[in-house]
């Protein structure tokens, strides 16, 4: 099998007033914050670019159900659909369907202590 997760995807969380707190990561942080947050671009092993996305969510959001908490992580991986199935077999929770876009798949699971853990197959190329 493909590695898992190859890196960090995004950082997502909760807060009150997310166009003040993304305001906020720019003035006093230097953030190139848009509509969406921030995304930071870098360059993979192989030279190839690849993002991570900061973004705060409206408190009342429900993306991140069933999990109760405030912020979720976005992890990037390899053979999304290989690895749910994977996944499922271990005994993980997935969460809803897979999901497909230009800019590639994604798929949910939880954590032992009730963290909703997204998962995305990027299509970075389709990101710039």
């Amino acid at each position: 099998m493909k590695k898992r997760v190859t890196g960090i995807g995004g950082i997502f969380f909760k807060s009150t007033n997310p166009d003040a707190t993304k305001d906020w990561y720019k003035n006093h942080l230097g953030l190139n914050t848009d509509s969406y947050g921030c995304t930071f671009w870098w360059q993979n092993e192989n030279g190839e670019k690849c993002s991570t996305q900061w973004s705060p969510f409206k408190a009342d959001t429900q993306y991140f159900a069933p999990s109760e908490k405030e912020f979720m992580i976005n992890y990037r991986v390899e053979d999304l659909k290989g690895l749910l199935k994977v996944l499922a077999e271990e005994g993980v929770t997935v969460v809803g369907e897979m999901e497909e876009y230009e800019y590639g798949k994604f798929g949910w699971i939880l954590d032992p202590d009730g963290n909703k853990i997204e998962l995305w197959e990027p299509i970075d190329s389709k990101l710039t």
